[in-house]
C-alpha cells in the first residue's frame, strides 16, 4: 500500500494536483483563524455551547466550526451551494435558461457566472442577518453602522474567497473542490469532538455507564462508516449486448459488457441542499421581527433542527433532491439513444423507447432506495445531539411522552460523531480516492483496491 501511495508522487502532474489542492485547502484552514473585527468572541463561543442543538449548530457543521469563531470564512459555501440549486432548478422550469444551457461549454459558463454573482447577492444578504443578529445578542464591542458596513464586506468578499479556492480545486487539482472545503471544515472539528468525548468520560457525564456508552458509541460510529461504504460501492448493473458488425474483412462487436447504476448516485449533495435549503428559515427565525410575530415565530419554532416538521421537510428534501440530482447527471433517453447509434442492447428489451423506461423504472427505484439510505444517516446525527421532539406534535405529542429521553432529547453527542458528518467525509474520501486511483490507473500505475487490477508500471521518480 506504501509503495501505491507513493506512486501519487512519481507521476509529475498527478503530484502537482495533489499539492496544489492540499496548498488550497491549508489556505483556507489559514483563513478560518482570521476573526471578523469587531465581535465579541468570547461570549460568542458561549452562546453556541448552549444552543450546540440548534439551526447555529447545523450551520457550523458546514462551515467547518468558522461561524462559531465569526471568521472572515464565518458563511462558508452556503451560499455557493444555494445559488447552485436555484439556477439548476431554473434550469428545469425556464425554458430560456434551459436553451442556454445546451449551448454547450458557451452556455455553462454563462450559467456558472450568474452563479457567481447569485452567490455574491446571497452572500451579502446573509451578512446583513448575521450583522443584526450580532447586534441584537450583545456580541458587538461597538455597535453601529460602521460595524454593519464592515461585515457585509468582510464575510461577503470572504463567501467570494471560498467559491473561488473551490472553483480553482475543482480544475487545477483533485476532487470535487466545494465538498473538498466541506470535507477539510468538519475534519478539522474532529479533534474538538474526541476532546467533549474525553471530557464527558472524565465527569461521568452520563453517569457510572459513561465508558461502556463511549466505547458503544465508537463502536456504532465504525459500524456507520461500514455501511456507508457499503451502499456508497453498491450498484445496480444491467447487461449490455453489442450487436456483431463487419467491418472491413473483420468481426467486430458480439461482447457482453453491463451498465452499472450507483445506489446512491448523487452522494452527499442532496444532504447538503436539502440542509442549506432549510437554513435560511433557520436563520430567519433569529431576527428580532420573526420573532415578534404571532404568526411566523410558531412556524418557525416547527421547523427547527430536532422538531417534527423540520425532520419531515428534511426527508422530503432528501428525497427531492435525490431524484432531481439523478435527473441531471443521467438521461434515460440519451442512453437509449446512444445504445442504439453503438449497436448495442438490452438483452429482452427493444431500443429506443422501451429501453429508454426501462433504464428509467430502475433509476426510480434504486434512487428511492439511496434516498432512504441518506435519511437513514441523516437521522443518526439528530438522535445523538437533540433527539425528535415527538412529544411537541400538536394533539397527538401526549402519546410519545413515555419514550425513553434520549429519543426525544438526544444523548448530547457532538456533530462531528453523527451520520451527516461522516457520509460527507467517507463520501468526498472515497470520491478523491477513485479520482486519484483513475489518474494512477490511466498511466499503467497501479490502483489502491485490489478490484482495480494490478498493472505494471514504473519503479523509478
Amino acid at each position: 500500500m506504501l509503495e501505491k501511495f507513493l506512486n501519487i508522487f512519481r507521476i509529475p502532474d498527478l503530484r502537482k494536483r495533489v499539492l496544489f489542492m492540499l496548498g488550497i485547502l491549508a489556505v483556507y484552514r489559514l483563513g478560518s483563524h482570521i476573526p471578523t473585527p469587531g465581535v465579541n468572541g468570547h461570549q460568542l463561543e458561549l452562546l453556541f455551547s448552549q444552543q450546540s442543538g440548534s439551526a447555529l449548530g447545523l450551520m457550523d457543521l458546514f462551515g467547518g466550526g468558522n461561524l462559531r469563531r465569526m471568521t472572515v470564512f464565518a458563511l462558508g459555501i452556503m451560499p455557493y451551494i444555494t445559488a447552485s440549486i436555484i439556477f439548476q432548478l431554473l434550469t428545469v422550469v425556464y425554458e430560456p435558461l434551459a436553451r442556454i444551457q445546451k449551448e454547450g461549454e458557451l452556455g455553462r459558463r454563462k450559467i456558472t457566472q450568474w452563479t457567481r454573482y447569485m452567490t455574491v447577492v446571497l452572500g451579502a444578504l446573509q451578512s446583513i442577518g448575521i450583522a443584526a443578529i450580532l447586534t441584537k445578542q450583545g456580541l458587538v464591542l461597538n455597535p453601529g453602522i460602521g460595524f454593519d458596513l464592515m461585515t457585509i464586506l468582510t464575510l461577503t468578499t470572504g463567501t467570494a474567497f471560498i467559491m473561488w479556492l473551490g472553483e480553482q480545486i475543482t480544475d487545477r487539482g483533485i476532487g470535487n473542490g466545494m465538498s473538498l472545503l466541506i470535507f477539510a471544515g468538519i475534519v478539522a472539528g474532529l479533534p474538538r469532538g474526541v476532546a467533549e468525548l474525553v471530557t464527558k468520560v472524565q465527569t461521568n457525564a452520563w453517569g457510572t455507564l459513561t465508558i461502556v456508552a463511549v466505547g458503544l458509541l465508537v463502536v456504532a460510529m465504525a459500524a456507520v462508516v461500514a455501511f456507508i461504504v457499503f451502499v456508497e460501492r453498491s450498484e445496480r448493473r444491467i447487461p449490455i449486448q453489442s450487436a456483431r458488425r463487419i467491418v472491413g474483412r473483420r468481426m467486430m462487436g458480439g461482447q457482453s459488457s453491463h451498465l452499472p447504476l450507483k445506489v446512491n448516485s448523487g452522494g452527499v449533495m442532496p444532504v447538503i441542499f436539502a440542509s442549506s435549503i432549510l437554513s435560511a428559515p433557520m436563520l430567519l427565525s433569529q431576527t428580532e421581527w420573526a420573532q415578534n410575530s404571532r404568526f411566523i415565530h410558531p412556524i418557525m419554532e416547527a421547523v427547527r433542527p430536532g422538531e417534527p416538521w423540520y425532520e419531515a421537510l428534511y426527508m422530503l428534501g432528501i428525497i427531492f433532491f435525490a431524484y432531481f440530482y439523478i435527473s441531471i447527471v443521467m438521461k434515460p433517453d440519451d442512453i437509449a439513444d446512444n445504445f442504439r447509434k453503438s449497436g448495442s442492447f438490452i438483452p429482452g428489451i427493444r431500443p429506443g423507447k422501451r429501453t429508454s423506461d426501462f433504464i428509467n423504472d430502475i433509476l426510480t427505484r434504486i434512487t428511492l432506495v439511496g434516498a432512504l439510505y441518506l435519511i437513514i444517516i441523516s437521522l443518526v446525527p439528530t438522535l445523538m445531539i437533540s433527539g425528535i421532539r415527538l412529544d411537541h406534535l400538536f394533539l397527538v405529542g401526549r402519546l410519545f411522552e413515555r419514550l425513553p429521553t434520549w429519543t426525544t432529547h438526544g444523548m448530547g453527542v457532538n456533530f462531528y460523531f453523527g451520520g451527516t458528518s461522516l457520509l460527507i467525509v467517507v463520501g468526498v474520501a472515497m470520491d478523491t480516492v477513485n479520482q486519484i486511483e483513475s489518474q494512477l490507473i490511466m498511466r499503467h500505475y497501479d490502483g489502491f483496491s485490489p478490484r482495480s487490477g494490478r498493472i505494471r508500471g514504473r519503479k523509478t521518480w
